[in-house]
Protein backbone atom coordinates (compact mmCIF):
# COMPACT_ATOMS: atom_id res chain seq x y z
CA UNK A 1 0.00 0.00 0.00
CA UNK A 2 1.45 3.36 -0.59
CA UNK A 3 0.02 6.53 1.07
CA UNK A 4 1.68 10.09 0.27
CA UNK A 5 4.06 8.68 -2.21
CA UNK A 6 5.52 6.09 0.56
CA UNK A 7 5.28 2.22 0.70
CA UNK A 8 3.49 1.48 3.86
CA UNK A 9 4.09 -2.51 4.81
CA UNK A 10 1.71 -4.78 5.48
CA UNK A 11 2.32 -5.11 8.85
CA UNK A 12 2.47 -1.51 9.51
CA UNK A 13 -1.50 -1.62 7.97
CA UNK A 14 -2.16 -4.44 9.94
CA UNK A 15 -1.56 -2.05 13.34
CA UNK A 16 -3.24 0.86 11.66
CA UNK A 17 -6.22 -1.01 11.60
CA UNK A 18 -6.16 -2.29 15.03
CA UNK A 19 -6.21 1.28 16.49
CA UNK A 20 -8.45 2.53 15.11
CA UNK A 21 -10.95 0.11 16.06
CA UNK A 22 -9.46 -1.44 19.08
CA UNK A 23 -10.52 -4.20 20.78
CA UNK A 24 -12.44 -1.58 23.38
CA UNK A 25 -12.90 2.25 22.92
CA UNK A 26 -12.87 5.35 25.14
CA UNK A 27 -16.23 7.62 25.28
CA UNK A 28 -15.40 10.70 27.35
CA UNK A 29 -18.59 11.98 29.11
CA UNK A 30 -19.85 14.25 31.82
CA UNK A 31 -21.22 13.23 35.08
CA UNK A 32 -24.47 14.41 33.99
CA UNK A 33 -24.00 12.73 30.77
CA UNK A 34 -23.12 9.77 32.52
CA UNK A 35 -26.18 9.84 34.52
CA UNK A 36 -28.42 10.47 31.98
CA UNK A 37 -27.66 7.73 29.75
CA UNK A 38 -27.15 4.95 32.25
CA UNK A 39 -24.03 3.99 31.25
CA UNK A 40 -21.17 2.60 33.85
CA UNK A 41 -18.56 4.45 34.03
CA UNK A 42 -14.65 5.04 35.11
CA UNK A 43 -12.79 8.38 35.68
CA UNK A 44 -11.14 9.64 33.34
CA UNK A 45 -7.77 9.71 35.27
CA UNK A 46 -8.43 5.90 35.59
CA UNK A 47 -8.36 5.39 31.78
CA UNK A 48 -5.34 4.32 30.70
CA UNK A 49 -4.20 4.43 26.94
CA UNK A 50 -1.68 3.43 24.82
CA UNK A 51 0.22 6.12 23.62
CA UNK A 52 -1.32 5.02 19.79
CA UNK A 53 -4.98 4.94 21.65
CA UNK A 54 -4.04 8.59 22.50
CA UNK A 55 -3.51 9.73 19.14
CA UNK A 56 -6.21 8.18 17.65
CA UNK A 57 -8.74 9.61 20.06
CA UNK A 58 -6.68 12.94 20.18
CA UNK A 59 -6.74 13.06 24.24
CA UNK A 60 -5.13 15.89 23.95
CA UNK A 61 -8.32 17.72 23.14
CA UNK A 62 -10.77 16.14 24.93
CA UNK A 63 -12.41 18.59 26.99
CA UNK A 64 -11.85 18.94 30.59
CA UNK A 65 -15.32 18.76 31.46
CA UNK A 66 -15.73 14.96 29.77
CA UNK A 67 -14.09 13.18 33.43
CA UNK A 68 -15.80 9.94 32.78
CA UNK A 69 -15.24 7.49 30.82
CA UNK A 70 -17.27 4.47 29.40
CA UNK A 71 -15.45 1.58 27.50
CA UNK A 72 -17.39 -0.35 24.92
CA UNK A 73 -16.55 -3.33 22.70
CA UNK A 74 -17.72 -3.34 19.24
CA UNK A 75 -20.28 -5.96 20.32
CA UNK A 76 -21.68 -3.71 23.40
CA UNK A 77 -21.68 -0.74 20.96
CA UNK A 78 -23.82 -2.56 18.64
CA UNK A 79 -26.04 -3.73 21.94
CA UNK A 80 -27.13 -0.24 22.54
CA UNK A 81 -29.78 1.46 21.68
CA UNK A 82 -29.56 3.51 18.46
CA UNK A 83 -30.74 6.83 20.82
CA UNK A 84 -27.60 6.15 23.23
CA UNK A 85 -25.44 5.35 20.28
CA UNK A 86 -26.10 8.98 18.79
CA UNK A 87 -26.10 10.58 21.67
CA UNK A 88 -22.52 9.10 22.85
CA UNK A 89 -21.38 9.78 19.44
CA UNK A 90 -22.62 13.35 19.49
CA UNK A 91 -21.11 13.91 22.78
CA UNK A 92 -17.68 12.76 21.50
CA UNK A 93 -17.83 15.31 18.76
CA UNK A 94 -18.75 17.91 21.33
CA UNK A 95 -15.98 16.94 24.08
CA UNK A 96 -13.10 16.65 21.15
CA UNK A 97 -12.73 12.73 20.93
CA UNK A 98 -11.11 11.46 17.67
CA UNK A 99 -11.45 9.46 15.89
CA UNK A 100 -15.36 9.87 14.90
CA UNK A 101 -15.70 9.71 11.28
CA UNK A 102 -18.13 11.24 8.78
CA UNK A 103 -19.30 8.81 6.66
CA UNK A 104 -20.25 11.11 3.96
CA UNK A 105 -16.57 11.81 3.37
CA UNK A 106 -15.85 7.85 2.25
CA UNK A 107 -19.39 6.78 0.95
CA UNK A 108 -17.63 6.42 -2.41
CA UNK A 109 -15.40 4.02 -1.30
CA UNK A 110 -17.57 2.14 0.95
CA UNK A 111 -21.10 2.39 -0.25
CA UNK A 112 -23.75 2.14 2.78
CA UNK A 113 -21.89 3.66 5.30
CA UNK A 114 -24.38 6.49 7.00
CA UNK A 115 -24.14 9.89 6.21
CA UNK A 116 -23.22 11.34 9.85
CA UNK A 117 -21.28 10.35 12.30
CA UNK A 118 -20.51 6.62 12.80
CA UNK A 119 -17.80 4.22 14.44
CA UNK A 120 -15.40 2.41 12.09
CA UNK A 121 -15.36 -1.42 11.90
CA UNK A 122 -12.28 -3.51 10.71
CA UNK A 123 -13.96 -4.57 7.58
CA UNK A 124 -14.55 -0.67 6.62
CA UNK A 125 -11.16 0.03 6.74
CA UNK A 126 -10.17 -0.91 3.38
CA UNK A 127 -6.84 -0.18 1.51
CA UNK A 128 -8.54 3.13 -0.35
CA UNK A 129 -10.05 3.79 2.67
CA UNK A 130 -6.77 3.93 4.89
CA UNK A 131 -5.30 6.22 2.74
CA UNK A 132 -7.27 8.97 2.77
CA UNK A 133 -8.09 8.86 6.08
CA UNK A 134 -3.55 8.74 6.58
CA UNK A 135 -3.21 11.29 4.04
CA UNK A 136 -5.72 13.97 4.27
CA UNK A 137 -4.77 17.27 4.55
CA UNK A 138 -0.85 16.31 4.48
CA UNK A 139 1.62 17.02 1.80
CA UNK A 140 2.62 14.30 -0.21
CA UNK A 141 6.48 13.36 0.40
CA UNK A 142 8.57 14.81 -2.27
CA UNK A 143 11.47 11.98 -1.21
CA UNK A 144 12.32 10.50 -4.69
CA UNK A 145 12.76 14.12 -6.60
CA UNK A 146 15.98 14.83 -4.48
CA UNK A 147 18.63 14.55 -6.83
CA UNK A 148 21.65 11.91 -5.51
CA UNK A 149 24.16 15.07 -5.31
CA UNK A 150 21.74 16.45 -2.48
CA UNK A 151 21.92 13.04 -0.58
CA UNK A 152 25.53 12.81 -0.90
CA UNK A 153 26.57 16.42 0.73
CA UNK A 154 23.96 16.13 2.89
CA UNK A 155 25.17 12.30 4.66
CA UNK A 156 28.20 14.47 6.96
CA UNK A 157 25.65 16.50 8.48
CA UNK A 158 23.30 14.32 8.49
CA UNK A 159 23.89 10.46 8.59
CA UNK A 160 20.40 9.73 9.37
CA UNK A 161 18.38 11.45 7.05
CA UNK A 162 18.07 9.39 4.03
CA UNK A 163 16.87 6.55 6.27
CA UNK A 164 14.05 8.29 7.90
CA UNK A 165 12.74 10.31 4.87
CA UNK A 166 9.70 8.82 3.37
CA UNK A 167 9.08 6.41 6.04
CA UNK A 168 6.03 6.03 8.71
CA UNK A 169 6.80 5.66 12.60
CA UNK A 170 6.27 2.16 13.65
CA UNK A 171 3.92 3.94 16.34
CA UNK A 172 3.52 7.16 18.26
CA UNK A 173 7.35 7.23 18.97
CA UNK A 174 9.36 10.12 17.32
CA UNK A 175 8.19 13.82 17.05
CA UNK A 176 9.61 16.65 14.98
CA UNK A 177 12.49 17.14 17.63
CA UNK A 178 13.18 13.68 17.42
CA UNK A 179 13.11 12.83 13.44
CA UNK A 180 16.03 16.41 13.51
CA UNK A 181 18.13 15.03 15.70
CA UNK A 182 17.78 11.37 14.71
CA UNK A 183 18.36 13.05 10.96
CA UNK A 184 21.24 14.47 12.62
CA UNK A 185 22.48 11.31 13.98
CA UNK A 186 21.73 11.03 17.19
CA UNK A 187 20.82 7.30 18.56
CA UNK A 188 17.41 6.60 18.94
CA UNK A 189 16.59 10.15 18.92
CA UNK A 190 13.99 9.44 15.92
CA UNK A 191 11.42 6.71 17.65
CA UNK A 192 11.65 8.78 20.52
CA UNK A 193 9.05 11.40 21.55
CA UNK A 194 11.83 14.32 22.52
CA UNK A 195 10.74 16.68 24.81
CA UNK A 196 11.91 20.77 24.93
CA UNK A 197 14.77 20.08 27.35
CA UNK A 198 16.49 17.54 25.40
CA UNK A 199 16.43 19.30 22.36
CA UNK A 200 17.27 22.63 23.29
CA UNK A 201 20.17 20.46 24.97
CA UNK A 202 21.04 19.23 21.49
CA UNK A 203 20.43 22.69 20.11
CA UNK A 204 23.25 23.87 22.61
CA UNK A 205 25.71 21.57 22.12
CA UNK A 206 25.47 21.11 18.38
CA UNK A 207 24.46 24.28 16.36
CA UNK A 208 24.78 27.93 16.35
CA UNK A 209 23.01 30.42 15.46
CA UNK A 210 21.77 31.12 12.22
CA UNK A 211 21.24 29.39 8.70
CA UNK A 212 20.96 29.62 5.07
CA UNK A 213 18.00 27.53 4.04
CA UNK A 214 19.45 26.10 0.27
CA UNK A 215 22.43 24.71 2.49
CA UNK A 216 22.28 21.17 4.07
CA UNK A 217 22.07 21.14 8.63
CA UNK A 218 20.19 24.12 8.49
CA UNK A 219 17.49 23.84 11.28
CA UNK A 220 14.15 25.95 11.10
CA UNK A 221 12.63 26.53 14.51
CA UNK A 222 9.58 27.65 15.10
CA UNK A 223 9.19 29.52 18.89
CA UNK A 224 6.21 30.75 20.45
CA UNK A 225 5.86 34.17 21.97
CA UNK A 226 7.46 32.99 25.10
CA UNK A 227 10.39 31.28 23.11
CA UNK A 228 9.72 27.44 23.53
CA UNK A 229 10.07 25.53 20.35
CA UNK A 230 6.83 24.64 19.28
CA UNK A 231 7.95 22.67 15.99
CA UNK A 232 11.45 22.21 13.69
CA UNK A 233 12.61 21.05 10.43
CA UNK A 234 16.12 20.07 8.89
CA UNK A 235 17.44 21.59 5.57
CA UNK A 236 18.85 18.72 2.67
CA UNK A 237 20.60 21.05 0.74
CA UNK A 238 19.72 21.99 -2.76
CA UNK A 239 15.91 23.75 -1.72
CA UNK A 240 14.64 20.44 -0.35
CA UNK A 241 14.10 19.52 3.52
CA UNK A 242 13.15 16.75 6.26
CA UNK A 243 10.34 17.08 8.91
CA UNK A 244 8.13 15.07 10.79
CA UNK A 245 4.88 17.61 10.79
CA UNK A 246 3.03 16.23 14.03
CA UNK A 247 3.81 13.77 17.11
CA UNK A 248 0.89 11.55 15.71
CA UNK A 249 1.27 7.79 14.19
CA UNK A 250 -0.19 8.72 10.84
CA UNK A 251 2.30 11.56 10.76
CA UNK A 252 5.10 10.30 8.18
CA UNK A 253 8.52 11.71 7.95
CA UNK A 254 8.62 13.93 4.91
CA UNK A 255 10.22 15.52 2.31
CA UNK A 256 9.27 18.90 0.95
CA UNK A 257 10.68 21.92 -0.99
CA UNK A 258 11.81 24.37 1.71
CA UNK A 259 9.55 27.18 0.65
CA UNK A 260 6.31 24.35 1.08
CA UNK A 261 7.56 23.26 4.22
CA UNK A 262 7.85 26.96 5.87
CA UNK A 263 4.05 27.30 4.23
CA UNK A 264 2.49 24.30 5.44
CA UNK A 265 4.45 25.28 9.04
CA UNK A 266 3.54 28.81 9.55
CA UNK A 267 1.56 29.37 12.54
CA UNK A 268 0.05 32.62 14.26
CA UNK A 269 1.90 33.83 17.08
CA UNK A 270 4.89 32.27 15.89
CA UNK A 271 8.13 32.95 14.52
CA UNK A 272 10.81 31.26 12.56
CA UNK A 273 14.53 31.08 13.98
CA UNK A 274 17.30 28.97 12.46
CA UNK A 275 20.45 26.93 13.59
CA UNK A 276 23.23 25.46 11.57
CA UNK A 277 24.36 21.66 12.87
CA UNK A 278 28.41 22.38 13.49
Amino acid sequence: MNVLNIDVPSALVSHWRAWLVPAQQPFFLTEGETQTLGLGSVPRDDAALTPELRDTFTLWSVRPAAKRVVWLSPAQWAALPARVRRDLLRAQVRHGRGNVPLGRQYRDLRPGLPVGRFLWLREDLTAEVLTRLVAQDAAPCQRARVPEVVWHAAEDQLPGARALAGTFPAGSAGNCFGTVMGAAGVPGAAHTWVQREPFEAFLAARTRRGGQDDQPGTLLIWRSRDGLAQHAAVTLGGGWALQKPAQTWWTPRVVLPVGQLRRHSRTRGQRLTRATLI
